[in-house]
């Protein structure tokens, strides 16, 4: 059976990087409670991004105590080499890189076959052209709006545009396919992403960094 997202938008997906990495259980508790869909969780290799986080044994002890659905975002060159580790680890949704792999088609049809929604993400500076021989093969796109490999970087507004276009292009296919913006999303800038067309929302310091989770949470789903 197919994996269906809850209907209602923006989904709200915190990114794992920013929490308390010694209360793990606790943190993602807490972000359930307050309210969202997704925990993201960002995978990286050292080479295709300039940082190392963790890999499927991580991911996989973590699944037992969360319903909620894992988002995990492979940043790593080669990712269909691992695929299946991360699907059997608990993935929800798998993403890849356009530019990780020559290979991206093989990759996104992995996914599938393995029973996952797949996704593929677009750096800044890599044009939406790239992608739109496979938009239909598609379940979500991320769009970067950072530089990927940190936490707690400032929003780059060029990625409006991005994804205001990608919408129109999904709208004019009349294709199921979702949005995901990633990078510098907080109060401040969420309105305008969800605006430009974005379903889902993935946010770091401006739920984590807070005291009160439900509170950050509800600013996104709802910004002024």
């Amino acid at each position: 059976m197919t994996l269906k997202l809850p209907e209602h938008r923006p989904l709200i997906a915190p990114s794992l990087l920013s929490a308390d990495f010694s209360q793990l259980r606790h943190e993602i508790k807490a972000v359930e409670e307050a309210g969202a869909e997704l925990l993201h969780l960002d995978v990286m290799d050292g080479v295709f991004v300039p940082n190392l986080t963790f890999g499927p044994l991580v991911i996989s002890s973590l699944r037992p105590h969360s319903k909620l659905l894992f988002d995990v975002h492979l940043m790593i060159v080669h990712p269909e080499r691992y695929l299946k580790a991360f699907a059997e680890a608990g993935a929800d949704l798998i993403c890849v890189h356009l530019e990780a792999t020559p290979h991206v088609h093989r990759a996104i049809t992995q996914i599938k076959e393995l029973g996952k929604l797949a996704g593929l993400s677009l750096n800044p500076h890599t044009p939406l052209e790239n992608l739109e021989y496979l938009l239909e093969e598609l379940d979500f796109v991320l769009i970067m709006s950072v530089n990927p490999g940190f936490g707690g970087q400032k929003f780059i507004p060029s990625a409006l545009r991005k994804i205001e276009k990608l919408k129109n292009l999904i709208l004019q296919k009349n294709l199921p396919t979702l949005i995901e913006a990633d990078g510098g999303i907080n109060a401040e800038t969420a309105s305008s992403v969800i605006k430009a067309g974005a379903d889902i929302l993935v946010a770091g310091s401006a739920i984590f960094g807070k005291k009160d989770y439900h509170q950050a949470i509800s600013e996104l789903k709802s910004p002024t």
